[in-house]
């Protein structure tokens, strides 16, 4: 448990530091010159209603603003086009992306004529799974389909205010299997350490998954960020991180009969995008009002004032409205938390992507995490054993939450 809270301490300090973003003093996305793998992330920030907990840029779905949105987002894709960018992944997240079908649509069918793409993930919810909207998804190219259950437990559901908007745990694990074999993956995003979820209802949760057969589980941590901390405390509870390492581990155990762990808290049937896009691509373009991107060692942010972003777009201006550039250091500071969420560093690639002797500058962190006997080294490649994956989903639960605190900083400019 010591270790544990230093890791907590020590990435909370450094993720406060790390992302205090600057308004823009110019614009901060340049002409590409390069062939590099790049994903393009699509934010879509409308929903039906606002889960309590979720930090995320959204709004309640109004049609007519959601029908302007979409026509300005497909506009700022085309000027990424006209900066020479092209993109070999798709992930589209919110909100919720398929809130309006045809709109979706169009602008997927936009981004595969413009951009070499070859794989797209979308995020969606429960009650979408219609048999008619999986056929159009599916028509759509789309490989990944993501889906928001969190839990089965019908306590937790209507805690969380998802009960009477998406069903029942029972209608959920239905509609899942209605859409299961339509996709490549079929992605089920779960959360552990709830308040109020016991051993017993996160074993029964698991044991619905494991019944259902699906091909990918996503099991975050639960994460609070200042926004959301009251609205937790009065609806679910105070959330207590030192039950974590239990249950992490009772997931890890119940998965490792039939999948293979893709992150520390991704597990995937067999090889496929994952939710953490940043495992896979070194760098992202964040298109859609309150993205955030990273490209050439900056990470930029667009305006979380969905009309303000509009407005921009149809001047032909990329609406960003915070920056952060990094050094050397952070760059591979970075490298090195993402690499490894992944479960595997080469600090071979890591010295030829940065011209610099990697292990000098993580000298301090690799030893650490070795004595800690959260890695082991073989040569040059640095891979983390169980107990590490654990310390790895605590370091990046402190780093989302870091961007989710981010995000409420960026949302409380818009009432200046």
């Amino acid at each position: 448990m010591l270790i544990e809270n230093t890791i907590t301490y020590i990435a909370r300090k450094k993720n406060a530091q790390y992302l205090k973003f600057h308004p823009v003093d110019r614009m901060p996305i340049s002409k590409r010159h390069d062939n590099a793998p790049l994903l393009l992330y699509i934010h879509i920030p409308f929903c039906e209603e606002l889960c309590p907990y979720c930090s995320f840029n959204r709004v309640v779905f109004r049609e007519s603003l959601a029908r302007e949105y979409f026509k300005a987002l497909r506009k700022e894709l085309l000027i990424y086009k006209e900066l020479n960018y092209d993109f070999c992944g798709l992930y589209a997240g919110g909100g919720t992306p398929t809130v309006l079908m045809d709109e979706l649509e169009e602008t997927l069918h936009l981004a595969r004529s413009i951009f070499y793409i070859k794989e797209i993930s979308v995020e969606t919810n429960p009650n979408h799974l219609t048999p008619s909207n999986i056929k159009k998804l599916k028509s759509m190219g789309i490989n990944r389909l993501s889906v928001g259950v969190q839990s089965f437990n019908d306590e937790i559901l209507k805690a969380t205010e998802r009960y009477h908007k998406y069903g029942s745990g029972k209608e959920i694990q239905d509609r899942l299997k209605e859409t299961l074999g339509h996709f490549d993956t079929l992605n089920v995003d779960m959360i552990f350490n709830f308040p109020i979820q016991t051993m017993e209802i996160l074993e029964k949760d698991l044991s619905m998954l494991i019944e259902l057969d699906v091909d990918q589980i996503t099991y975050y941590p639960l994460m609070v960020s200042s926004s959301t901390k009251a609205m937790i405390d009065k609806k679910i509870g105070t959330v207590d991180y030192g039950r974590g390492n239990k249950m992490y581990l009772k997931i890890t155990d119940a998965l490792s009969g039939k999948y293979m762990a893709s992150t520390a808290w991704c597990f995937s049937k067999h090889k496929s995008l994952i939710d953490e896009y940043v495992v896979h691509y070194d760098e992202y373009a964040g298109t859609g009002s309150g993205s955030i991107g990273y490209l050439n060692g900056c990470a930029y942010a667009n305006t979380f004032d969905i009309n303000l972003y509009i407005s921009q777009i149809n001047k032909g201006i990329l609406p960003v409205m915070a920056k952060r550039d990094f050094t050397l250091k952070e760059r591979i500071s970075y490298d090195f938390l993402m690499k490894l969420f992944g479960l595997k560093l080469d600090l071979d690639e890591l010295q030829r992507k940065h011209r610099v002797h990697a292990f000098r500058y993580l000298f301090p962190e690799i030893i650490f995490f070795m004595l800690t006997g959260a890695l082991k080294k073989h040569g040059k490649i640095l891979t983390l054993t169980e107990k590490g994956q654990y310390y790895w989903v605590i370091m990046m639960r402190e780093f989302f939450i870091g961007v989710n605190n981010f995000r409420d900083y960026c949302r409380s400019m818009l009432n200046i």
